[in-house]
Formats: C-alpha cells, sequence, structure tokens
C-alpha cells in the first residue's frame, strides 16, 4: 500500500487550502491484520466437547469433594453500582433482561424460551447489584435467598451452560460480595449447601480453566478463581496458581498499549471493571493485590479514556455499544488513574482529534482476528465526531446491549455501511462470512499524522478493496486549531502493482456520515450542502464537491439496545475507467 503525496484538492471557492500541512510529516504507521486467522478449529471445538462430557461423570463429582467451609473469610464490596430500574423490578418479583420477564417464583433459570443473554445474565447472579441498589439486608434477603434456594436445587451438578467457568466465576464473585443477602437465613442447611457449592466451583474452575481459550472469559475464569482463595476457607492454597494464571490472561487479552485483542470499547470497560473487583477482594482481606492489578489499570485507562467521547460514552467499534451515562467516569475513578488524553493520543488503532469542543475518534487499524472477536465490524477509517455532550456523527451501533436485537439488524450493524465511511460497490471492506466471522479484506492499514498551529492532518489508507477491485481507499481529514472546521477527502485509486479488477472500472460507491440522534437535518436546494441543527440549538454546515449530497434514514442503538430513527448523509459517485475516484466534504460550526 502507499500513501505517497499526491496534489491537495482545490478549496472551496473563497476558502484557503487546509490540506497542506506546514508541519513536518511525521513517519508512516503500518498495523498489519495476521492472514489466515479462521477462528476457533473444529479439533479445539471437539476437544471442549469432551471436556465438558468428563465433567458429567462419577470421576469428576468426587475431584470436587473437600473440606466444606463454615464461612468467608471476608465480604468484598462491589465497586460498581447496581441499576436502580432494574433492582425495583427484581423487587417486585420480576427478573427481567434481554426482553424476557420472568416471575421470580417460578423462575427456570435454564428456560428454553429465554434469550440465551438472559440465562447467562441469571446464571451468573450479576442481578443482585442491581438488588442491593434498592433493597436492604432484610428486604433483599427475601428476594435473594428462595432464588439461590431453587438454583441449586436444579444446578447443584455440573450443567454445561450453568456451569460455564465465566458465569460460574461470575456467580462465586457476587455470592461472596452479597453474602449478606443469601446467607441470612437461619437454616443451617440451606447455609451450608451455599458454602459447598462455593467450595466445589473453586475446585471445578482450578481444573476447567487450563482448557479455555485466551480470551475475556479466561480472565474472568482466573479472577474467579482469586476470589475463591481470598474467601473460601481450605481454597487458599489455590491464590498463588490464581494470581498467575490471571496474569498471563488478562497479558493476552490487554495489549501492551492498552487496547483488547477484539478492539472493543466495552470489552475494555468490563475488564477495567473485573480488575476493580479484584482489586476490592484484596482490601476486604487487608492485603495488597498483585502488580498485575495495577499494571492493567495502567493500561486500560489510558486507552479507554482516548476513546471516550464528549458525552462520556464510546463509539459504536467491533460490537461494543453506548456506555450508560456515568459508567466510564466512575470506573476510571475508582482506579485511582485519571490520565489527561493529549489529542495526539493514539491507542489499539484509534486515532482521536482534538480541538476546542470537537472531538474525533477514527478507526485506523485493521479489523481483529476472527478468534479475538466474535461481532467484529468491517468499518475501518470510520469515525465518530462529537461537539461538546452531543455526538454529530456516530456510526449505528453494536451488539453488546441489555436488549436482543433482531438478528437482521445485528447483522447489518457490523456492515461497513452501518458506519460512517466510504462504501463500494455496496461491498464490506472486509467480508462477513456466513458464520459470522471476518473473512479476507482489510490486512494493512498506513497512518500519517502531523500536527502544527493550524491544526491537525490524518492521511489513512486501507487495502480491503485490493483483492476484489484492485482499488485503495484513502481518507485524509483536516481539523482546524479551534475545532470549527472538519475537512475530509475520500479517494479511490488503483493500487499500484495491481490490476484493476473489472469490477472496480465504473463502479459505484456512497461516502456515508450516519448522524447522531436528535440532529435535525434540513439540505439545500442543490443537493451540495445541508444544515445540522444539534439538540442545544448549535448549528454545522455541511458541503460536499464532487457528488451529489442526499439524505436518507439510518438507525442507531443506545446504550439501553433500543434502536433509534436517525438519518444520514450520503454522498454518492462512480469511479472512472481507471477505478479512480475522489469526494471532498468539509463540517464547519457556524457561530460559537
Amino acid at each position: 500500500m502507499t500513501t505517497e503525496a499526491k496534489p491537495p484538492p482545490d478549496a472551496p471557492p473563497g476558502e484557503p487550502d487546509l490540506f497542506t500541512p506546514n508541519a513536518e510529516p511525521t513517519p508512516s504507521e503500518r498495523l498489519v491484520r495476521v492472514d489466515g486467522d479462521k477462528g476457533v478449529s473444529l479439533a479445539e471445538r471437539v476437544t471442549a466437547g469432551l471436556h465438558r462430557l468428563s465433567y458429567r461423570t462419577a470421576l469428576h463429582r468426587i475431584r470436587l469433594r473437600g473440606r466444606f467451609p463454615l464461612k468467608l473469610l471476608a465480604v468484598p464490596a462491589d465497586p460498581v453500582p447496581g441499576d436502580v430500574a432494574a433492582g425495583e423490578r427484581i423487587v417486585r418479583g420480576r427478573l427481567a433482561f434481554a426482553g424476557h420477564n420472568a416471575p421470580a417464583k417460578t423462575v427456570h433459570f435454564a428456560d428454553p424460551g429465554a434469550p440465551a443473554a438472559w440465562r447467562d445474565w441469571a446464571h451468573s447472579f450479576v442481578w443482585l447489584r442491581d438488588l442491593a441498589a434498592v433493597a436492604d439486608r432484610r428486604t433483599g434477603s427475601a428476594v435473594a435467598e428462595p432464588l439461590v434456594a431453587r438454583w441449586l436445587a436444579d444446578h447443584n451438578d455440573f450443567n454445561a451452560t450453568a456451569w460455564r467457568p465465566d458465569l460460574l466465576a461470575l456467580r462465586l464473585m457476587f455470592w461472596t460480595a452479597y453474602a449478606p443477602y443469601i446467607l441470612s437465613s437461619p437454616d443451617l442447611v440451606y447455609r451450608s449447601a451455599v458454602l459447598n457449592a462455593l467450595a466445589r466451583w473453586a475446585r471445578h474452575l482450578d481444573r476447567a480453566i487450563d482448557r479455555l481459550p485466551e480470551g475475556p472469559a479466561r480472565v474472568t475464569a482466573a479472577a474467579g478463581l482469586i476470589v475463591a482463595g481470598l474467601v473460601i476457607p481450605g481454597v487458599e492454597a489455590r491464590l498463588a496458581r490464581a494470581e498467575a494464571l490471571f496474569e498471563r490472561a488478562l497479558d493476552a487479552v490487554v495489549l501492551p498499549d492498552g487496547a483488547t485483542a477484539d478492539r472493543s470499547p466495552i470489552t475494555q470497560l468490563e475488564l477495567l471493571e473485573l480488575l476493580l473487583f479484584v482489586q476490592s477482594t484484596y482490601a476486604a482481606r487487608g492485603r495488597k493485590p498483585p502488580a498485575a492489578v495495577l499494571a492493567g489499570f495502567e493500561r486500560l485507562v489510558p486507552a479507554l479514556k482516548s476513546i471516550v467521547m464528549g458525552d462520556g460514552g464510546v463509539g459504536a467499534w467491533h460490537g461494543g455499544a453506548a456506555a450508560k451515562p456515568g459508567r466510564i467516569d466512575h470506573a476510571m475513578a475508582r482506579s485511582g488513574i485519571m490520565p489527561r488524553p493529549s489529542r495526539s493520543t493514539s491507542f489499539g488503532g484509534y486515532q482521536r482529534l482534538s480541538a476546542g469542543k470537537t472531538l474525533i475518534v477514527v478507526d485506523a487499524a485493521p479489523p481483529p482476528q476472527a478468534r479475538a472477536a466474535a461481532g467484529a465490524h468491517a468499518g475501518t477509517l470510520a469515525f465518530e465526531l462529537s461537539d461538546g455532550a452531543s455526538r454529530l456523527i456516530v456510526n449505528c451501533g453494536g451488539s453488546s446491549v441489555p436488549l436482543p436485537l433482531p438478528v437482521a439488524l445485528a447483522a447489518a450493524l457490523r456492515t461497513t455501511s452501518a458506519h460512517s465511511t466510504l462504501v463500494l460497490a455496496d461491498s464490506n471492506s472486509t467480508r462477513i462470512r456466513p458464520d459470522g466471522a471476518l473473512g479476507r479484506g482489510v490486512e494493512e492499514v498506513v497512518v500519517n499524522r502531523q500536527e502544527s498551529e493550524e491544526g491537525i492532518w490524518l492521511d489513512l489508507a486501507h487495502d480491503g478493496y485490493v483483492r476484489r477491485f484492485g482499488v485503495h481507499h484513502r481518507r485524509r481529514l483536516f481539523l482546524s486549531a479551534n475545532g470549527s472546521d472538519l475537512r475530509g477527502e475520500d479517494i479511490i485509486e488503483p493500487a499500484p502493482g495491481r490490476r484493476l479488477r473489472r469490477r472496480g472500472a465504473r463502479a459505484a460507491f456512497d461516502v456515508r456520515f450516519h448522524l447522531g440522534p436528535g440532529i435535525e437535518v434540513t439540505p439545500t436546494a442543490d443537493g451540495q450542502a445541508a444544515l445540522l441543527k444539534l439538540t442545544d440549538g448549535r448549528v454545522w454546515q455541511v458541503r460536499a464537491r464532487g457528488g451529489p449530497l442526499t439524505v436518507d434514514e439510518s438507525v442507531w442503538i443506545d446504550h439501553d439496545g433500543a434502536p433509534r430513527t436517525t438519518r444520514q448523509l450520503v454522498i454518492s459517485g462512480t469511479t472512472t475507467a481507471t477505478g479512480a475516484a475522489s469526494i471532498n466534504w468539509s463540517f464547519k460550526r457556524a457561530g460559537r
């Protein structure tokens, strides 16, 4: 791939050319995706199935025997606040999540008619956090203890879903953190059953964790084993092993720059909250956490901060979705690390451009490997833009939300068209295979960044369309020093040394800008511009050159998982017989 300089685009009449930087160019950064990754192999799936079968045997039940704990050594404090609305529903006797509303008195934790997300949520007992947000110990235990007893009656022996290592680890963590809500009963038989279950889970985790593939689930399982070693009598001997497993699992998921292997901001946030829980458990025992916990904070927090938008949430990147207001700020504050990202911050393949009230985050790296991310997006070179707390340009959303999305919508959110970038011939820049894994497409992204007193220049190119069309997509951005002027150019150019594919000549393309919720659009009569009015009254002017600008329907998924109808700006064009094309556009804030 090449990013050699080309003549800058002509400035619109009466406006200066802002694409020619008066600064020394920085060295190119080349980000390469590992080729040939096919996800988890058939052999690995078969092996995992055989292990699950072995857990059902009498031999495994014998291995789980051991000392019966009489009490917990400590009760860790949950560092993450619960959801009040969800807690109120639970107090009223409803276990509602992922669109499924089950009565607590007759709940069936393995209900085949419930969404998989609900079953995971119910089995994990993370909902105890929400219950505790609204109920004191007396009220809460009256709700929680019958549910714990029901769970033990149905799932005390191995079950592939209920005993899945990450769910089991979460259940262990939340039963210990909310022990006052599930161990207030004077019934000694019930109390013994709860404590014995915790000890058996720890022994099972100790055997199952080595067979887990690298990923967030392995980190969660190791965290659960650490909590067990700290608070359950008879499990202390496993603590040193758990700490070593946790450090290795965390290092495999959290890269040196703080990004996660799946490149999802929500994964970063969930791991940060998991680290906070582990830290809280050490504090409950009066012990200092291992160095891996602090190292995890020091990597995760700056990386997460670098992609937080003006409203305190994150963009829709690789399955991630908007986070609830305040959740990210709370987690970062509890970590004790509060970095102030500079506008030149670049973590995990995301470029951040910040000036005045304007903040832009660009996906400037190839998609993650299939093994690392089952729900990754084909949105390379897409960007999101916020003006203060208002989201102006967004991507449509991700699937990491409480409410389940229709299958067709969830699949559509992963496509290139659902992102604010260029789409050639209505094709994804990286293929999405029938099994949901990402196939061939973007293998390399080249990044050049320059800064001066005038502003920030970003020159990007990806090779996602080279195999099929013989062309590169190049995107050039300029953000003025005061943040009121964003200029862009999207270029389709033949790949050097490549024979132009027939489909790459005279191919239609669209440059899409999905608008945030509540943005009012007024297009001009000539089809070359539009006015965008934010919810607080601020106005941005949009201009396009090289193709007509139209307004179309779009959708944005909010933090609750609700699809919200929005609009999108679309600049359309067709490549020349040589496969080349260029579209210029600008966003300028009107007034203040």
